[in-house]
């Protein structure tokens, strides 16, 4: 209260500055007073215990537990006598324990790290099973067996351990505590229901997807594992892979990401060719090899400061192992070629942009012609490309991957005109009809176009659709985009045009940027423009058509015929592009988890490329929950009817209903990666990147609220909460108060009772004005009676 009314009176000085101070002031005299809120205990160490009467932990996010063991067999006891024949024999006796620990309450996603005694423990070692608490999970066999029956522990979330060896904690039971996984909630609306594909990343690392534990000999006798960084002992491809299937249950595509280097943004000068790390390197049980070609012959990565400024380019044999492995746990895969450009800082190359040299690490979308023979130009790039694709529709053939792309956001290329045509749209088709021939009708082929790239060019009174041809083209099963357009246009403070939302990160504002907002109903002339938010109406009173002019109208653009313009006449015969005739698929979708990550989810953090930047306005702070409601907000936009519409070519939506593909999923598994940023040099950024490992799992704030209140039988509204609870848990008899006060100190929440409920809210919001003296003459009336 003391912080209500003292904030109030900030705000009566100037408001701003002494506002916030007031704010301060109150809350300090409110913890003053209030009993200290309760922080973890001795009896809250993560030893498992086995005690009559135990509370069962209640988790949320991502918690370690200790647990409480339910169930034990005897010790088995074994006896193996060596020596003999002259010599004396020797019995030696080892032990092994069969039992069963209650984790929590279910429904978990799943267990991600188990410590024995205090130490990383391998759980690929022993024979485990885990139940994750459903509410019609089947006895344990192993326990039924030696019981003769065994209740199934519905609803509870328990681990069941068969003959594991005990001799290396001295023949007894060692204390083991485990990092579980449960998402509160369970909503329909959630990133973790709603996924549906991914893009498997970083696809540079000479071994990262394979199967195989790949080891370098790096002295007489002395191995290191390549692909190894985790606590089991089984790859890091395997142990994302696990990770991915237990936290993002119901996805059923992935793209696999597969990168050789260019080395040139001018098309005719650029080499492609794939990489390795070192020169010199000896592994088992496989060498490194991509296309015919070994690691003596292979393009050197360049380096900076001796470290590798990529990972080379995954063995062919990894990439065979990674589409088995996924098709083998159920999913469709599309192998996904993917062009690095390698141009270091300081590399002395004409820019074709202008610049004094090409840019560090640039974007691939900007390789482009210069001044000459345009599709000559663009033939010496092809001839270049062709063997790239071409080597992976051969692989996908051969291990019977499902979908193929025979490329991305080559925006600079496909838009260059010579003599009427797009060389490089010509190129594609060809290059799209001959891997057909290769991969067959089984396979989907398609092309992945950046989202300034795939509708109509805009060249002053000039229009033309460049890639009209090529999604056309029978030997292309679908529109293929790579989607970053801008959800938003957020600024601090409460006096910008959006302010009306409140929050920048609420799931309606940003589900009306979908089909709405910039690049759709206005756009900003410059960056001037931007800073006043000067927004120009996006319109046209030519035709009627004005999605030519909305980048991110892509119903319009593909529910439409399309009639190119020259000096604003508008052709009376449209492009070979029939309205609605194929499928739309967002090859790619994300943003990045930094502060307004929805102004401009297509820049992302990275410094040694010149691309690196964050969105606008922001202040670099990392925001995951912003990347989690950009693509809920997404996925809810083009999962409801009137948003998506239906083909009458093809009887299906625009977007079938596993069309949005999230950039990104790491092959590296959470949290070696980003932990180990020994290993990898992009590990830092992470932080503020696109990658879901690690953020994936874990709980929203409303969601722990809702369901501590729905426990104590509290009607509440959540409405206005937003907040990420990385990791929270309680067990035994507890108000939901007690529960609950620590995570509204934390995140900053006032709760107060409206209409029989019990409303949340983020502290800093709208507040009632009172009249202070009317408040004062009541409480002296009071006092007086």
């Amino acid at each position: 209260m003391a912080e209500l009314v003292l904030g109030k009176a900030g705000a009566a000085l100037g408001g701003g500055p002494g506002e916030a101070l007031g704010s301060l002031a109150g809350a300090w005299i409110d913890s003053s007073l209030a009993p200290p809120v309760e922080g973890p205990r001795v009896k809250e160490f993560h030893l498992t215990e086995s005690r009559e009467g135990a509370g069962m932990p209640v988790v949320y996010g991502r918690v370690r537990v200790g647990g409480q063991l339910i169930w034990a067999a005897e010790f088995k006891e074994r006896r193996d006598v060596e020596g003999g024949k002259g010599g004396p024999r020797v019995a030696e006796y080892s032990y092994s324990l069969s039992f069963a620990v209650a984790l929590c309450e279910g429904e978990i996603a799943h267990v991600s790290r188990c410590w024995a005694n205090g130490e990383p423990f391998d759980l690929s070692k022993v024979t485990w099973r885990l139940y994750k608490g459903t509410d019609d999970q089947s006895p344990d066999p192993l326990i039924e067996a030696i019981e003769g029956e065994a209740p199934g522990y519905r609803g509870v979330a328990y681990i069941v351990f068969e003959d594991m060896p005990v001799d290396q904690f001295g023949a007894r039971m060692p204390q083991l505590s485990f990092e579980v996984v449960r998402p509160a909630g369970g909503a329909q609306d959630r990133l973790e229901s709603v996924a549906r594909a991914v893009n498997m990343i970083p696809g540079s690392g000479e071994f990262a997807l394979s199967t195989d534990i790949v080891r370098r000999k790096i002295g007489p006798g002395r191995e290191r594992a390549e692909n190894l960084h985790g606590p089991e002992a089984i790859s890091d491809f395997e142990a994302s892979l696990n990770q991915l299937e237990a936290e993002l249950p119901n996805l059923l595509r992935v793209n696999l990401v597969v990168a050789w280097f260019g080395s040139d943004l001018r098309c005719g000068e650029c080499e492609i060719r794939p990489g390795v790390e070192v020169e010199t390197k000896v592994t088992k049980p496989h060498a490194w090899s991509v296309a015919g070609v070994e690691r003596g012959d292979a393009y050197l990565v360049s380096s900076t400061g001796g470290r590798p400024n990529y990972g080379g380019t995954p063995s062919d044999k990894s990439v065979r192992q990674a589409i088995t492995a996924l098709k083998a746990r159920g999913y469709h895969v599309t192998l996904y070629p993917f062009l690095l450009m390698d141009i270091p800082a300081g590399n002395g190359l004409p820019d074709p942009h202008g610049g004094a040299e090409q840019a560090a690490f640039p974007w691939r979308g900007r390789i482009t012609t210069v001044a000459g023979d345009a599709s000559a130009q663009v033939d010496g790039f092809f001839e270049e490309y062709r063997p790239f694709i071409l080597h992976y529709a051969q692989l996908a053939e051969e291990e019977e991957a499902d979908g193929i792309l025979i490329g991305s956001e080559l925006a600079g290329l496909t838009r260059v005109h010579d003599g009427g045509v797009c060389p490089a749209v010509e190129a594609l088709r060809s290059l799209a009809a001959d891997v057909r021939d290769i991969v067959g009708s089984g396979v989907e082929i398609s092309y992945a176009a950046d989202w300034t790239e795939y509708g109509a060019h805009v060249a002053g009174d000039d229009v033309s659709f460049p890639l009209d041809a090529l999604w056309a083209d029978a030997a292309i099963d679908y529109v293929g985009l790579d989607w970053y357009p801008p959800m938003a246009d957020w600024r601090d403070g409460d006096d910008h045009a959006d302010a009306t939302f409140r929050d920048g990160r609420a799931i309606a504002y940003l589900a009306a940027n979908v089909a709405g907002g910039e690049a759709f109903d206005w756009r900003y002339g410059d960056g001037a423009g931007r800073a006043a938010q000067e927004r120009l109406p996006i319109t046209d009173g030519a035709y009627g058509e004005p999605w030519i002019f909305r980048q991110k109208d892509v119903a319009g653009w593909w529910g439409n015929e399309h009639h190119p313009r020259t000096g604003g006449v508008r052709s009376a015969t449209p492009t070979g592009w029939v309205a609605g005739m194929k499928p739309v698929r967002f090859v790619e979708m994300g943003a990045p988890a930094v502060d307004k990550g929805a102004n401009q989810p297509n820049v992302f953090y990275d410094p040694k490329s010149a691309e690196s930047a964050l969105p606008h306005f922001s202040d670099g702070s990392r925001d995951d929950l912003m990347q989690r409601r950009a693509i809920e907000a997404f996925h809810a936009h083009w999962a409801n009817d009137a948003s998506n519409p239906l083909s009458t070519a093809y009887e299906g939506r625009m977007v079938p209903a596993d069309g949005i593909a999230m950039w990104a999923w790491d092959a590296r598994p959470f949290p070696a990666f980003p932990g180990r940023d020994d290993i990898w040099g992009d590990a830092e950024n992470w932080r503020l990147g696109h990658w879901l490992n690690g953020r994936v799992g874990l709980a929203m704030l409303p969601d722990v609220v809702a369901d501590v209140c729905g426990r104590a039988g509290v009607a509440c509204d959540v409405s206005e909460l937003c907040g990420i609870v990385s990791g929270y848990h309680f067990d035994g008899p507890k108000s939901a108060r007690s529960v609950l006060e620590p995570l509204m100190l934390v995140h900053g929440v006032d709760a107060t009772e409206r209409d029989g409920k019990v409303v949340f809210r983020m502290r800093g919001g709208d507040v009632a004005e009172i009249d202070a003296g009317r408040l004062v003459e009541e409480g002296a009336r009071a006092l007086q009676t």
